[in-house]
């Protein structure tokens, strides 16, 4: 069964407001590999672990019908309520059991999540409800995030590292896969005609307080808070002050470009 780290209101509210969508380096990997492997329309597209919506809303302004999938009640109640296209649905369920018929679908897509994922037995329902020729986009971003700013680039994303090292001592063992680059979900997926990619930048636009934002919306600093509540409640004002000061700003909503690199597994069912 998947792991669950998302449960809770309050951190699904904070997920929704700072995550951020595939950026558009993502979007054209995943794009181009779709035309190429799948040529003719594609009916189904489902999104599983799909959190608060952001990935299922990029793959709705592209295909016919989309479904959200997340084990989650907080995290599809928080999907539901942000505005979506009428082309996607919403269901609570785990990974590993998706309610979809055999050889229904013909994309099944993963953002960030797959990592949470019971992996042996997700390929395996994976197999069961694609299509032949179904493909399979499993993307993560990586841990070696990094922020520019002026002439304080380098600065800025040794702050942020700081306290995102701070935060990896309290990470769930699952996140090794993220730092291995989906290495052995890669090796895990059945289908000969796979690969993966692992340097895929995209700059996305956010501010001070959305970087500040983000590192509250992740699994290890909810982990934090519950170890260390004081210590968890100093971290994220001490890195936005930390983070203005070197930038010479007074302003949280100061723009800063947040750099991250993508992994992207890629698979074809077989017909």
């Amino acid at each position: 069964m998947a792991t669950q780290m998302f449960e809770g209101k309050g951190h699904a509210a904070i997920y929704q407001k700072y995550r951020f969508a595939p950026g558009e380096e993502l979007q054209q990997v995943i794009l181009s590999y779709l035309r190429e492997k799948r040529p003719n329309a594609v009916e189904l597209v489902v999104d599983v672990g799909c959190g608060t919506g952001q990935g299922t809303r990029f793959l709705a302004k592209h295909f016919k019908k989309v479904v959200g999938t997340d084990i989650s009640e907080a995290q599809i109640q928080e999907a539901k309520d942000a505005p979506f296209l009428p082309n996607v649905s919403y269901l609570v369920c785990p990974a590993e059991e998706l309610p979809l018929e055999d050889a229904s679908v013909d994309v099944l897509a993963s953002f960030t999540a797959a990592h949470w994922f019971d992996i042996e037995k997700f390929m395996k329902e994976a197999n069961r409800v694609l299509k032949p020729g179904g493909c399979v986009v499993i993307c993560t971003y990586t841990m070696d995030m990094s922020l520019r700013y002026g002439n304080c680039s380098e600065k800025l994303t040794k702050i942020f590292r700081e306290s995102w090292d701070l935060l990896l001592k309290y990470s769930h063992n699952k996140v090794k896969h993220v730092m291995e680059d989906y290495k052995m979900i890669f090796e895990a997926l059945p289908f000969p005609d796979k690969k993966r990619i692992t340097d895929i930048y995209d700059k996305i636009p956010m501010t001070v307080s959305g970087v500040v934002g983000y590192l509250e919306s992740v699994s290890p600093y909810q982990v934090f808070m519950k170890n260390d509540p004081e210590a968890a409640k100093s971290l994220l004002p001490e890195t936005e002050k930390r983070m203005l000061e070197t930038m010479g700003v007074s302003s949280r909503e100061t723009p800063v470009e947040f750099w991250v690199r993508h992994v992207c597994v890629l698979g074809c069912k077989g017909q």
